[in-house]
């Protein structure tokens, strides 16, 4: 009897869970099915929209149940000693032992991590510098009906009229004519007379990069001294060049404004936007988190980029001399306090609103439009985003005569605007406003007789413009790109994989898809004839398209 007492004290038996523990683990479990299933509707609740808000949700509801049952093992159950220490330490050595060897390299657009060994470098750290072919020199002055001379391409309208496109891909497939290693960064290319020019990070140096479209060879490169690192963004610049008679004109992300000879890369002039603006490094990133990815705004021989600034102080534009990069006209759009609004990751376009040529641009916190000859603010309207949080990064799309359609992530949606003459000025008036649909967040939208077609936090959406209705939503290209070509719609999506499909309000029809890139692709599309150029933070292709 003593002995049986003496093992019973030793070794009891185990208790059953307890109901709290019990309700804790089957709670935060449900929690995380009901979030998945929400986000997998067609119309989800609004706070459930974001595919970056439900996988935060998803790893707080699996680390509470986990952490539940593991404080109750190893504090809480009448266990022998061995298991509990064994329980409560092998945790703390698998993750320690994991952060050791691994580190984060990036994250997707939904916000989930990739891991690398802690050894293994960035890749754009192995790449040295761009040699220029002895046998090819670049004409960037002549031009041609198929040039792609700027973001999105002619107009910034994120869609060519042409050329006609086969409509099936399984009888006759793209072809692949080229893949190079590429720097790292989001820049897109941008294309004249059969020349292709992007921004890349090479290690410590930014690089202006110019290639030749039809073999990939490199015809030239100029660098800086610069590099734009963060852990959810990613490393390098964001924004695509403008190539203008002749003349190359790229912003970084770092805020350096560079003018180059487009025949071979020599610097004309060079414009430190940070330090005109008094800002260190630190100071401009507290408010631009994510790097300037403007695309310069070449008009009436001016180049326009968001000009940033303290706060309190901020720039939304900056027009210099394409000639020289003396500052012409700087403007500031106030923000609903008064205080002039921060820039946003968008770039500037010109359009013609309410007879009006202006310059439209999307700010932190607004949109606005300004003359081009002076920078005079014209109109503004409200637009919420932080360039920290809930970031602006959609262009504003110019529709019809008045009308200009904003879009955006975060739960933001879609809002139609009209721009009215006030006299000397002019007011806005929202049409419609929706924000369950278009919710673009780094992507841009393809407005097409009369609908809107965008990836709404990665899924293909077509909206009805008269009435900001959805009419369709369906394939799950993730936070990939799109350009629209006549009545067709080329996406690559997150993962490098180029999609054809039907530019069609009545369904999703999609015609064909081929594997072009591996990794995470953000960068836009950039079409010279029907030759397509995609890269990412790694890679780049020219795909000749049927």
């Amino acid at each position: 009897m003593a002995s049986q007492q003496a093992v019973s004290q030793l070794d009891p038996a185990p208790r059953p869970l307890p109901r709290w523990l019990r309700w804790t683990v089957a709670v935060s479990l449900g929690g995380v099915v009901a979030v998945r299933v929400a986000g997998n509707l067609g119309d989800p609740p609004r706070p459930l929209n974001d595919s970056a808000v439900r996988n935060i949700l998803t790893g707080i509801g699996l680390f509470v149940a986990l952490a539940s049952a593991w404080f109750w093992i190893s504090f809480r159950s009448r266990y022998a000693g061995w298991l509990r220490r064994l329980v409560l330490v092998l945790p703390l050595v698998a993750v320690g032992l994991f952060l050791t060897l691994f580190r984060v390299v990036e994250v997707t657009g939904g916000l989930v991590p990739r891991f690398a060994w802690r050894w293994q470098p960035p890749a754009d750290q192995l790449l040295g510098q761009i040699l220029p072919a002895a046998d090819v020199s670049a004409d960037l002055s002549s031009t041609t009906p198929d040039d792609f001379p700027e973001f999105l391409g002619p107009g910034r309208r994120c869609w060519v009229p042409g050329p006609e496109l086969a409509s099936d891909w399984t009888h006759q497939p793209p072809r692949i004519l080229w893949q190079r290693p590429m720097g790292a960064g989001w820049s897109a290319f941008a294309a004249v007379n059969g020349f292709a020019v992007t921004l890349e990070q090479r290690g410590e140096e930014e690089w202006v990069a110019c290639y030749e479209i039809a073999t990939g060879k490199s015809v030239w490169g100029h660098a800086i001294r610069a590099r734009h690192e963060n852990p959810l963004g990613g490393i390098g610049p964001r924004g695509t060049p403008t190539l203008d008679q002749g003349v190359v004109y790229a912003l970084g992300a770092t805020g350096v404004l560079r003018s180059l000879e487009g025949a071979t890369g020599s610097l004309k002039w060079q414009v430190d936007l940070r330090r005109r603006y008094g800002l260190s490094p630190r100071d401009d990133e507290a408010q631009v988190s994510w790097g300037r990815a403007a695309s310069p705004l070449v008009v009436d021989g001016l180049v326009v980029v968001p000009g940033g600034g303290p706060p309190g102080k901020a720039k939304n534009l900056v027009a210099l001399a394409a000639a020289s990069g003396e500052v012409v006209w700087e403007s500031e759009c106030p923000r609903a306090d008064g205080a002039p609004d921060q820039i946003s990751y968008a770039s500037p376009a010109l359009a013609t609103l309410a007879g009006r040529r202006q310059i439209v641009i999307v700010n932190e916190s607004t949109a606005s439009g300004h003359d081009p000859v002076t920078g005079r603010l014209l109109w503004s309207h409200p637009w919420p985003g932080q360039s920290n949080a809930q970031a602006n990064a959609s262009q504003a799309v110019p529709i019809g005569e008045d009308r200009l359609l904003l879009s955006k992530g975060y739960s933001g949606g879609a809002e139609l605007i009209q721009i009215v003459p006030s006299g000397e000025t002019y007011t806005t008036r929202t049409l419609w406003k929706n924000p369950r649909v278009l919710q673009t967040k780094f992507t841009n939208v393809v407005v097409y007789q009369g609908h809107a077609y965008g990836l709404s936090e990665g899924i293909l959406e077509c909206v009805d413009l008269a009435s900001g209705e959805r009419r369709w939503k369906a394939g799950r290209y993730r936070h990939g790109q799109i350009l629209g070509v006549g009545d067709q719609l080329l996406v690559l999506d997150e993962e490098g994989r180029l999609h054809l499909v039907a530019a069609d309000p009545s369904g999703w029809k999609e015609r064909g898809t081929i594997a072009v890139l591996e990794g995470k692709t953000w960068n836009n599309l950039c079409l010279f004839g029907r030759k397509l150029l995609v890269r990412n933070s790694q890679m780049a292709a020219c795909v000749e398209l049927p």
